[in-house]
Parts: structure tokens; sequence; C-alpha cells
């Protein structure tokens, strides 16, 4: 008999290691295991960092990345694969590589370009790499403000900015993209309050071939979570895994991460 472990779908992450649990494949995999798949991983970069501060890393090289997929890939179907944690053009270019030889699905794709804690960890003609040849080949990429600002070339400073924004990124060739509204400032709309009394919001967007949704929930205060887009990206690619269509899959994603966040202030 088959045993239910073994009937679980497999996710692939790709992604960087955080030491101290907080982002990178430990937060990835905490995600993909608590929503009902079977994790995996391969390593492109050890961080060594904490919550408060990044002290460095240490590349893998980009045979070390592809030794590790095929170990994986050679015994095991992959349903979902996530990238995060691209550090160097070559390590970018060989995923790319990855995902066309081995056919792998469509990635979700967390573009991630600094930690929380303040260390750079993507180089410049890596971003130049993964806007080219890795964008068109996701099914969603999965930017925070920031992310989005640089991938589209311009300011976010309201909702409207944010579908600017998501058109423009889609023009670099990828099917779908997620904004994570995090570090937009947002007051509830229809409210006619004093600015001091504003509600906030939790607001992200979903642009998928043109067809925008927007994602609102209560804005949870909790300055001390970290890997927020890792969880987010991560719950996206186990939902799509188990056969979700993309709506449903960012639907479930942001649900899962609010409580995650909520469940922090408990703490």
């Amino acid at each position: 008999m088959t045993s239910p472990e073994k009937t679980k779908p497999v996710v692939l992450t790709i992604a960087g290691f955080d030491p101290s649990g907080g982002a990178g494949t430990i937060a990835d995999i905490r995600t993909i295991e608590s929503c009902g798949c079977t994790a995996v991983a391969a390593i492109t970069s050890v961080t060594f960092q904490n919550a408060e501060r990044f002290f460095g890393a240490k590349h893998q090289s980009a045979e070390s990345v592809r030794e590790q997929v095929e170990a994986v890939t050679g015994v095991t179907r992959i349903a979902g694969l996530k990238i995060g944690m691209l550090p160097t053009a070559e390590v970018a270019r060989e995923v790319a590589r990855l995902i066309r030889e081995k056919n792998l699905p469509a990635p979700v794709i967390d573009p991630v370009l600094e930690s929380t804690s303040g260390g750079r960890l993507m180089e410049d003609e890596a971003f130049e790499v993964f806007a080219t040849e890795l964008l068109p080949l996701a099914r969603v990429v999965t930017p925070n403000i920031p992310e989005a600002e640089k991938l589209a070339g311009m300011n976010i400073r309201d909702e409207d900015q944010m579908r600017q924004a998501a058109a423009r990124i889609r023009e670099l060739g990828v099917q779908a993209v997620l904004i994570k509204g995090g570090h937009l400032s947002h007051k509830a709309e229809g409210r006619r309050q004093k600015a001091e009394n504003a509600e906030r919001e939790a607001v992200d967007l979903l642009d998928d071939e043109g067809q925008a949704t927007v994602f609102r929930s209560d804005w949870i205060e909790a300055p001390n979570v970290r890997g927020t887009g890792c969880m987010l990206s991560s719950a996206v690619s186990a939902s799509l895994a188990k056969g979700l269509d993309l709506k449903e899959a960012v639907a479930n994603a942001t649900v899962f991460v609010a409580n995650r966040i909520r469940a922090s202030t408990l703490d």
C-alpha cells in the first residue's frame, strides 16, 4: 500500500539558506510542508545572517546547483517549483537551463534582491539574466514594492501605480505578477477619515495575463516578522502543485501568511 506521505505533491525550492530560519529554504520548507506538500530543496547560497544583521554569504557554483537539482529530479516527480535567491548570473542562467532541460513546472519566482537584515542578495549581472531568461519561464513573479519598482522602472505610491507596474513587468514576458503591498502605506478606500485615524489594509495585486485581482486584508503590525515573501511564494507554489488555479492559490497563500503573522504577535 502506498503511504499517504508518498501521495503528496512534491515542491522543489531553489533558494538561499538562512541559518536563522527566518527566511530562505528553511522558511520555504516549513511553509510547503504546512500546506500539505512534500518539500525538497537546492541551495543557491549559504548566507550568514540573523534577525538583526547580515554578515555575508558564500554563493554556490552553477555546477553545485545543477548537481543538487539533478539528484532530486532523478528520483522524484516535481509538481511545483519555487525560486528564491539567485545571487550570480551563472546561477540564474543555470536555473533557467534546468527548468527547460528537466521540463520542470513553470515556477513561482520570488525576486529576492535584499534581505530584511540588510544584505544585498543579487548581483547586477544576475538581475539582467533573471529579467531576460527566467521571467519568461515563470507562472508568476511575486515582488514586494521595492522589487516591483526596480523591475518596472517606476515609483509605486498607490494602488493605481501597482496596476501600472504589474503591466510593465508582464511586458518582460512573465505570465502573471503578484505585487505584495506590505511596503505600501495604504488607506482603506471609500472611508472618509482623518489621516491619523485612517485604517490600514494589506493590499496584494495579482495581474494574470491582464486580468487584475486585488486581495485585501487587515493590516497586522508585526515588525519582527521576517520571510513573509518566502512564505507567500512557497504557499502559492504548494497550492499550484495541488491543482488549484493561480487566483485560488494566491488567495490561500495570503490567508496562510496573514495567519502566520497574526500568530507571531501572540508569541
